[in-house]
């Protein structure tokens, strides 16, 4: 029954209803009042210091521009899985453990492959040449290189098929592992270049302008030691259009 309803039947009712809500606060204060005389008040629990937040890392790989299987059958998606999820991955991750806390935590992956050395500049650059060469290829790749581009591969080699034969030549025959670039100096001029491992036309003064990547877990599980093979099909996936746009906005620069 409801409040309203006890005082609007029978005020006696209420009236011995306040009375025993004042007896019943009177015997817990007094009880409250026992126990406290009788035991000691006990202590409150400490706080729990905050949780670390979680480290970020400096640098990230950048996603994919294309599925993993987007590219076949040049490069097969487990092909693909490996060398991206893998090998890529893992450059990032030890560069950030190389990386932190320290000063070549603030710089950028390019001032890292200028400037570091040693294991730094190892992973930085190879973060780095990755992230550049899936950029490189293009599900609808292939064809010619047109605009200024085109005209400087013919004005420096002799013309598409000069080049492309270069640059075959150069990533087939690197002992080891390496990468083939396509880049430019600082007068325009388009040049090939065969670099082991790591290394980076950036470190020569140079603009990278295409890659290809010639170690051998670019290409193992899809071509196994036929590094030749591998080459001629990149041709059918290369992306034109990134080099122009990286040669374009070099020529701008």
């Amino acid at each position: 029954m409801q409040r309203r309803e006890f005082l609007t039947s029978s005020l006696a009712a209420g009236a011995a209803l306040a009375t025993l809500n004042l007896a019943s606060r009177a015997a817990h204060a007094a009880d409250t009042k026992g126990a406290s005389a009788k035991a000691p008040a006990t202590p409150a629990t400490p706080t729990a210091e905050p949780a670390p937040a979680p480290a970020v890392d400096t640098f990230v790989q950048p996603p994919l521009p294309y599925s993993l299987a987007a590219l076949a059958p040049f490069l097969k998606e487990e092909q693909m899985n490996f060398h991206y999820n893998k090998h890529h991955a893992g450059y990032f991750k030890k560069l950030n453990g190389l990386v932190a806390g320290k000063p070549e935590a603030k710089l950028s992956l390019e001032e890292l492959i200028t400037k570091a050395q040693g294991p730094i500049f190892n992973n930085a650059a190879q973060a780095w040449n990755h992230s550049f060469f899936w950029n490189c290829m293009s599900p609808d790749g292939g064809g010619t290189p047109k605009g200024p581009l085109g005209e400087s591969i013919d004005r420096d080699f002799g013309g598409l098929d000069q080049f492309k034969k270069l640059f075959t030549e150069t990533a087939v025959t690197l002992f080891g592992s390496g990468w083939a670039w396509l880049a430019a100096g600082k007068d325009k001029k388009l040049q090939v270049v065969g670099l082991p491992n790591a290394d980076n036309p950036l470190r020569q003064g140079l603009t990278p302008v295409l890659t290809l990547d010639v170690w051998e877990h670019a290409y193992y599980i899809d071509y196994r030691n036929d590094r030749a093979k591998y080459v001629d099909e990149f041709w059918s996936k290369v992306n034109w259009e990134f080099a122009a746009h990286n040669f374009a906005s070099m020529a701008k620069a």
